[in-house]
């Protein structure tokens, strides 16, 4: 199997080909002489994040009325289910641009990052402090086999599948069955999961929990007075379950393919867990679109503040991430028998047969 090796040795000396002393001491890290070129793309541009905004949005509005007006009835027409999957494909994208808020990169402003995060957490289901906790704990601990449980996939090792009890293997199996990971898990993750607050957060997220509830609350009820709550739930559950469905797929193919990388916390090295431990997703233009460029995934883990709109840019013009091997549409697919880590292999797994 095709791995690659990055280099961990330092550059000349100068400012364009090595990290300064300052980075080495908080990152405790050697980084190689390519990772400064990052830094030209972490500037956000407030008017590209606008237009994005924009060309997202409104789209999303004409949608929802399109397929109001398709079920006259007040039931959905062949058409009205066309809708429902581009509709998903937007609310996708809508998730991705709600991402770049999280990690305050999608606009220059702090406050116009959480503001729209708000705004967007509220279409999307999903708390903006609350899933920002639990989101930058992921970028922290992923692929750290000693800090898992905060946004990620629940993944076992081999040896710990093997010395659980016959009734956590059962669970584990039924977890990772795609039908429930993916098609059941869309809807009680962003219906049922994220109406609390995650563990361990502080009064900030709690806050945040309530006041998205309530901002969907609102939603709720202005629906029901003006398009009944028949039509409302009509297009909301689909579309909301599609676009969760591809966003749990999404999450699960960035971490979850062939080789990859885990390792235990004295062996953890972010520079690894990024280019082999995250995938370079190569989608469709369109399907890279409306993902917001999220497949550029080893990129992202490099670094979370460069913004989708600059991620492809960032990877045309450092030639040392585009070695990465990618993940094809096609080959992606195969990653769903994948289910384990066998630390001795080091390498993800299917179960067992003898399991």
């Amino acid at each position: 199997m095709h791995r690659l090796r990055w280099r961990l040795d330092m550059g000349s000396g100068d400012s364009q080909g090595t990290v300064s002393h300052k980075e080495k001491a908080k990152t405790g890290r050697m980084w190689p002489d390519w990772y400064p070129q990052l830094l030209a793309f972490k500037k956000s541009d407030n008017r590209q994040a606008a237009w994005q905004l924009v060309t997202t949005l409104i789209p999303y509005g004409c949608l929802w009325y399109l397929m109001i007006v398709s079920m006259p009835q007040g039931k959905p027409s062949i058409g009205t289910f066309t809708l429902f999957v581009v509709a998903a494909a937007f609310l996708v994208r809508i998730f991705i641009l709600f991402h770049d808020c999280v990690h305050g990169s999608l606009f220059a402003s702090k406050k116009a990052n959480t503001f729209f995060g708000y705004i967007l957490g509220m279409l999307v289901f999903t708390s903006f402090e609350d899933w920002r906790f639990s989101h930058l704990r992921h970028h922290s601990s992923y692929a750290n086999l000693d800090t898992r449980g905060f946004g990620d996939i629940w993944t076992m090792t081999l040896k710990e599948y093997q010395n659980s009890p016959r009734r956590i293997q059962v669970q584990y199996r039924l977890y990772r069955n795609p039908m429930i990971l993916i098609g059941l898990g869309a809807l009680f993750n962003f219906i049922l999961s994220n109406r609390l607050p995650t563990r361990k957060v502080q009064r900030k997220e709690h806050m945040s929990v309530l006041l998205t509830n309530l901002l969907i609350v609102c939603v709720i009820i202005a629906a029901v007075y003006t398009i009944g709550w028949q039509v409302y739930l009509l297009i909301q559950l689909p579309v909301l379950w599609l676009a969760g469905a591809a966003g749990i797929w999404l999450f699960y193919v960035q971490h979850q393919f062939e080789g990859g990388y885990w390792a235990r916390t004295n062996d953890w090295d972010p520079l690894r867990a990024a280019m082999e431990g995250s995938s370079f997703y190569k989608l469709p233009k369109i399907l890279r679109w409306f993902s917001g460029n999220i497949g550029y995934h080893h990129i992202h883990h490099l670094s979370p503040r460069i913004p989708n709109y600059h991620l492809k840019k960032c990877c045309d013009a450092v030639s040392a991430l585009r070695e990465k091997e990618p993940l094809t549409l096609r080959q992606s697919f195969s990653c769903v028998h994948l289910k384990m880590w066998d630390e001795e292999r080091h390498e993800m797994i299917a179960f067992p047969r003898s399991a």
